[in-house]
């Protein structure tokens, strides 16, 4: 009798276990790796806040709230729970020269093609 309780039991520890390392254990990773962004946040690294506003940190105020730049003129105050992301940190620069893309026909490097112009018709 006990036996048969247990085997009952055996599916659900194993999706508990399965949701644990699939769904809990990443999450707990990631949100460890977002505390230590704000914990490193300095001065004119640019940021998004989860409002969508992207901004350059001003000052840091205090452990919860920091200053950021939204325009020239404009400085706003912002919890520092509200960073969303850091987008670069200071002394970076973002580079616009992405991983190569690859041709979806024939897998090569589109950036080793040549550029070809595109003919317009032109109006009469």
């Amino acid at each position: 009798m006990s036996n048969d309780i247990l085997v009952q039991f055996v599916p659900f520890i194993l999706i508990f276990v399965v949701f644990y390392f699939l769904l809990i254990r990443p999450q707990q990773k990631k949100q460890k790796e977002h505390q230590e962004k704000l914990r490193n946040l300095r001065r004119n690294d640019t940021i998004v806040t989860q409002g969508g506003l992207y901004g350059t940190v001003h000052k840091i105020i205090d452990d919860n709230q920091i200053e950021i730049k939204i325009a020239d003129g404009v400085v706003v105050k912002l919890g520092r729970q509200f960073v969303a992301d850091v987008v670069s940190k200071t002394g970076e620069t973002a580079s616009d020269d992405k991983s190569p893309t690859t041709d979806g026909e024939t897998g090569e490097s589109t950036s080793d093609k040549p550029k070809t112009k595109r003919k317009t018709a032109k109006k009469s």
